[in-house]
């Protein structure tokens, strides 16, 4: 099972979408991105939220509980 770290890493980067820009769209900073890409810090449900609708993944794929990007 892959971790959200994992899967919002290789989002970001199927995309070519920066961290900084990833950051600035959910107003936080690049650090955060970074400390969520090695899921060394826990996210808000609101920022699950944000970033499931960003990449219009589901929540369960965003965290690994499916291999279906669309519910």
């Amino acid at each position: 099972m892959k971790t959200l770290g994992t899967r919002l890493k290789e989002l970001r980067t199927e995309r070519g979408i920066y961290q900084s820009h990833l950051a600035q769209y959910l107003s936080v900073t690049t650090r955060h991105i970074q400390r969520y890409e090695a899921d060394k810090t826990d996210v808000s449900l609101s920022t699950l939220i944000a970033l499931a609708d960003y990449f219009e993944v589901s929540l369960d794929y965003l965290v690994g509980r499916s291999e279906n990007r669309k519910c």
